[in-house]
């Protein structure tokens, strides 16, 4: 009896050392809101020469120091009217996860990277689906200009490789490049 109790106390230490340790790398880091508005254009990576342009919007929260790293969890929205996937295209929904590396060079802006991972779908108008699924890779670069402790905006670039589901069984897979261009504002509370 006294043996097991030991052991999950020792495991229990443990559990809190760590927690602790992991709270005490993140004690200045702060949670941050966000929002963003840009332009995207995709082009696909067949032989043909279809491509796609249309305005985006993201809603991003943070956490993370804006001199350091953060991880930054966005939707985003972009309103698009094409006709790759059927006779008429719908909206592009998507979820993001990115990690972000932030710069410090003591000059008037924090210039940054990311890199991450998303998922969503496309509203079309089949008679196999009402919407396409996708995944994508995401990488970006970008900069905080920093106005005040709280605020700030973010001039931001992403290139995403988006795969898409198929259509049906016999049709090809759809990959395409998209390459974003954002401008933002963040709030840190």
């Amino acid at each position: 009896m006294q043996i097991k109790y030991y052991k999950k106390n020792k495991k229990l230490k443990k559990i809190i050392l760590f927690t602790l340790l992991i709270t005490s790398l993140y004690s200045d880091a702060k949670v941050y809101l966000g929002t963003s508005y840009g332009y995207l254009n995709e082009s696909f990576s067949d032989d043909t020469v279809v491509t796609n342009s249309a305005q985006t919007a993201k809603i991003k929260v943070g956490y993370g120091i804006r001199e350091a790293y953060a991880v930054e969890f966005s939707l985003e929205y972009a309103q698009k009217d094409s006709d790759i996937f059927s006779l008429n295209d719908g909206d592009r929904y998507g979820l993001n996860l990115e990690l972000m590396k932030a710069f410090d060079w003591d000059i008037y802006v924090n210039p940054f990277f990311k890199v991450g991972f998303g998922a969503g779908y496309v509203d079309i108008e089949s008679e196999d689906k009402d919407a396409l699924n996708f995944s994508s890779f995401n990488v970006g670069l970008g900069f905080f200009i920093p106005i005040n402790e709280r605020l700030d905006f973010e001039v931001d670039y992403g290139y995403k490789y988006t795969s898409y589901e198929k259509l049906n069984a016999t049709a090809d897979n759809f990959n395409s490049h998209l390459n974003i261009g954002y401008l933002g504002l963040n709030v840190r509370f």
